[in-house]
């Protein structure tokens, strides 16, 4: 049996010798703890905000590149896909999805189970444009369900008992919702009017939404950027560059093992960061729709109110740029999300590789998907 260590309270005074030991006093020492109470809990919240807002982030890419059971095309489409979630992986077949995460004890916990597609009940739902904002809608909630499964599962002690409280994750969740509108709607929204205001009082309507739209993408690069350097965060983009290994390696129609994937590149084409440009351009063209002279809560509903058309037409326009990724000008575009990758995913280690091909091997289970013939998300 090993005793703890206990360390003396006190600080040493530069005079040295034990004389020159200062116990504070209580209410000092109250008050440092509190201020270190305060900090934690900022930063625990900061931090859960930032690995929902990363992994909301991925959901949004993986729902713009997903494809329906009901509407797929076997030979063109994108079979499977996936994100990264806390400490594990989703992945995601036409029929079928599996959730690994890595366990405290270093055991995998996995989760699965059917896709049922709302577009089989309501046809109508099939329509393009609309199926996008469908598929978008459920690729959200999945992707919310995988990162909420995730982090009880990494949060559990070895007693089986959650280390994170229901008030703790609905807290990040809060934050992670405020942070998002604040940075990344009302900020670039209140900045383009001051610019407006002062600077360009003549501004046409598109050339204000394109400034708004530049604004957003530079704070999202920042924001992105600066996440990047918490180790959290920066095992969660390793988990985003096993995903894509995996795949590369199920595409190959290689063995998925990790010797195979290891060998693989962690930037992928098809993955839905390669089409933030489509998005963007989507978005400020969609958001012209709307006067630059409305009062600012009504431009700010409209960003909100117009998302699920802008990922309508994204998603039948990246559909459609997927199947013609050797076209120069698909190319082009879909380079300014090659070079984010290289922030967003990491190089994994082999246990992190093991994660993504137990999620994928659960996925495939539920469909029966032609290695040969497929094309991966």
């Amino acid at each position: 049996m090993t005793l703890p260590l206990i360390r003396p309270s006190g600080t040493f005074s530069p005079r040295g010798g034990e004389k020159g030991l200062e116990t504070p006093r209580p209410a000092q020492r109250g008050e440092g703890g509190a201020k270190r109470r305060v900090r934690g809990r900022v930063r625990s919240a900061w931090l859960g905000s930032a690995k929902l807002i990363t992994g909301t982030f991925n959901a949004v890419m993986n729902g713009l590149t997903a494809s329906s059971a009901t509407t797929a095309d076997r030979n063109v489409d994108m079979l499977i896909g996936g994100q990264a979630v806390i400490e594990g992986v989703l992945m995601r077949s036409l029929t079928g999805y599996s959730v690994a995460v890595r366990q405290p004890n270093g055991n995998v916990a996995i989760k699965k189970d059917k896709l049922v597609s709302i577009t089989k009940k309501y046809p109508i739902l099939k329509t393009p444009v609309i199926r996008g904002s469908v598929v978008l809608i459920q690729s959200l909630i999945l992707g919310i369900r995988a990162l909420n499964y995730s982090a009880s599962v990494v949060s559990e002690t070895e007693e089986g008992q959650k280390e994170m409280s229901s008030a703790a994750v609905a807290g990040s969740m809060i934050m992670a919702l405020l942070l998002g509108i604040g940075i990344f709607i009302l900020a670039p929204l209140g900045i383009t009017n001051l610019i407006r205001h002062y600077l360009m009082p003549a501004m046409s309507n598109f050339a204000y939404n394109v400034i708004d739209g530049v604004i957003r993408a530079i704070f999202f690069f920042v924001y992105i950027v600066s996440i990047s350097f918490m180790n959290e965060i920066r095992r969660v983009f390793q988990y985003h560059g096993a995903e894509h290994k995996t795949v590369y390696t199920f595409e190959a129609n290689e063995d998925l093992t990790v010797e195979n994937a290891r060998k693989k590149s962690t930037l992928h084409p098809r993955c839905g960061t390669s089409f933030l440009m489509f998005v963007l351009v989507i978005s400020i063209i969609v958001f012209s729709l709307v006067p630059s002279t409305m009062p600012f809560v009504v431009k700010f509903l409209a960003r909100v109110i117009l998302i699920p058309l802008i990922a309508g037409l994204a998603y039948e326009i990246i559909r459609f740029s997927a199947r013609h990724l050797t076209n120069p000008f698909c190319r082009m575009l879909i380079q300014p999300g090659l070079w984010l990758q290289k922030i967003t995913t990491k190089e994994p280690d082999d246990s992190q590789l093991e994660i993504a091909i137990t999620a994928l091997r659960e996925a495939l289970m539920y469909d029966a998907v032609e290695p040969e013939r497929a094309a991966v998300a």
